[in-house]
């Protein structure tokens, strides 16, 4: 059987002495594209950290394709093919345009060229030479995609893609997210914003006080519409 590109089984996560995830276990195949979704402070974000080993005190297993990466530092984890793009974007304000798409080393083969990248987000090639302090929110977060999107990675973690963002930028994301898809990359995404989340992804994994509470197929969706309501408070 094929390795799962993201396998996580009783994850237990802490802040301190604050015990913060409790038991956390998805599984992602090759090319799918889940969320996870929940209200504020239910540990949707410590998810993300947990997996790229920012969290510094975790239990349990996180396997990608295969390999256990409880025990690695986030840059060895990186290198098994991770994009990570957080929620506070992470760009380099004295940094051009260009220059943040150039930072991060290549983490694989298959990165896409600035061409492409310009082509997914035109407005970064009208800003390549604006310095990352001047972006607009939505230009960042362009940035911040793009940014790993040269990587090579092929398994993407985005934490709150679309959070206050315009519906013009939000569609241009969506787009984005829509290509990195037919590649086949495979990607987790917090997002906040259920209807985005509804049309591009295959699985929505429900977090509550730190655990999976429910997980709700792309299929199930309309049907679950008043159970979802209910999770998201909306």
């Amino acid at each position: 059987m094929t390795e799962p590109a993201l396998a996580i089984a009783d994850l237990q996560g802490f802040y301190g002495e604050s015990h913060v995830l409790h038991g956390v276990a998805l599984e992602v195949a090759q090319g799918e594209v889940v969320t996870i979704i929940g209200r504020n402070g239910a540990g949707k974000s410590t998810t993300m950290r947990a997996i790229m080993g920012l969290l510094k005190k975790r239990e349990g297993s996180i396997r990608i394709r295969g390999h256990e990466t409880i025990g690695m530092v986030s840059e060895k984890i990186a290198r098994l093919g991770l994009g990570y793009v957080p929620e506070e974007r992470g760009i380099y304000g004295s940094l051009d345009v260009m220059d943040n798409l150039l930072l991060p080393p290549r983490l694989g083969p298959g990165g896409m060229s600035l061409d492409e990248i310009y082509k997914l987000f035109p407005n970064l090639l009208e800003r390549r030479r604006s310095q990352g302090t001047r972006l607009s929110g939505g230009e960042q977060q362009m940035l911040a995609i793009g940014r790993v999107l040269r990587t090579g990675a092929d398994l993407f973690l985005l934490d709150e893609p679309t959070e206050g963002l315009a519906p013009v930028i939000v569609q241009q994301i969506g787009v984005a997210i829509g290509a990195m898809k037919a590649k086949g990359h495979t990607m987790v995404l917090v997002e906040q914003n259920f209807r985005f989340a509804s049309k591009i992804a295959d699985r929505h994994y429900v977090m509550e006080h730190g655990r999976i509470v429910d997980v709700i197929a792309r299929e199930d969706v309309a049907a679950s519409a008043g159970r979802i309501k209910a999770y998201l408070g909306v």
